[in-house]
């Protein structure tokens, strides 16, 4: 029997191991395909690009954030004035026109005007009647009169427009400094050439009113002259005299 020593079997065992590991070696070596090599300029290139993207990117957000920007500010631009002070406005002038309507005996009218000054003002007529001259004049005096009396009442109106004018224009004003938009800015400026269109408008009828009763006035004066030179011409006219004819002192007597 053949006796194998312990450091022969050692051999033995560091011989086959050897040889499994150089067989087993082709198999676990890495292909050099699958080896990671680093490229700085790669690296770089890649960076940049990376770079570049988050660049376009930002811009998108920008210009997003801007095209935000631009439609607030459009809505801000179409957004009208809270305010309005039209119906205040139409009521003042309505106020004016009710009572330059109501001009007594002769109103704001052509044809009316040009009857009755053809009627009373005119020239006097050589048959009329005393009576009738009187009571002419009589009529030519309550015009002139009714005339002054309108042109205080509108005189009156205006005045008490003056207060609500005031306050229209204060709410204007303020509403115009704190517009948020461009149609908000234009809206109360318009208001405000409508608050001094009807000022204008109040300061029409006063000069009307005020030159109606005027006119009145100087149509009654020239009226009163034209009628006293035909009083004085009727007083001064000679009449038929005294003519002499029988009387009897006792009616039914014989003499």
């Amino acid at each position: 029997m053949i006796r194998i020593s312990s450091r022969s079997r050692a051999r033995c065992v560091a011989s086959a191991l050897l040889a499994a590991s150089v067989a087993v070696a082709p198999i676990l070596t890495t292909p050099a395909h699958a080896i990671i090599v680093y490229d700085p300029t790669n690296y770089a290139q890649n960076v940049l690009q990376a770079a570049r993207a988050l660049q376009q990117i930002n811009n998108q957000i920008t210009q997003l954030q801007n095209e935000a920007q631009m439609l607030i500010n459009q809505a801000r631009n179409l957004a009208s004035l809270p305010i309005s002070s039209l119906q205040q406005l139409q009521q003042s002038v309505q106020r004016t026109q009710q009572l330059l309507n109501q001009a007594q005996n002769i109103a704001y009218d052509v044809h009316q005007i040009d009857r009755i000054f053809q009627q009373k003002y005119g020239s006097v007529s050589l048959s009329a009647t005393d009576q009738q001259l009187v009571s002419d004049a009589r009529s030519r005096w309550q015009n002139t009169v009714g005339g002054l009396q309108d042109a205080m009442k509108v005189q009156a109106t205006v005045v008490g427009n003056i207060d609500t004018n005031r306050t229209e224009m204060s709410r204007l004003v303020g509403a115009s400094q704190s517009a948020t938009g461009a149609l908000q800015a234009t809206q109360a400026g318009n208001q405000l050439l409508a608050l001094q269109t009807q000022q204008l408008a109040d300061l029409t009828a006063v000069i009307a009113a005020n030159g109606r009763a005027q006119a009145l006035n100087d149509a009654e004066r020239a009226a009163a002259a034209e009628q006293g030179r035909e009083q004085r011409r009727r007083f001064l006219t000679p009449g038929a005299g005294y003519q002499p004819g029988n009387a009897r002192m006792f009616p039914g007597s014989g003499n």
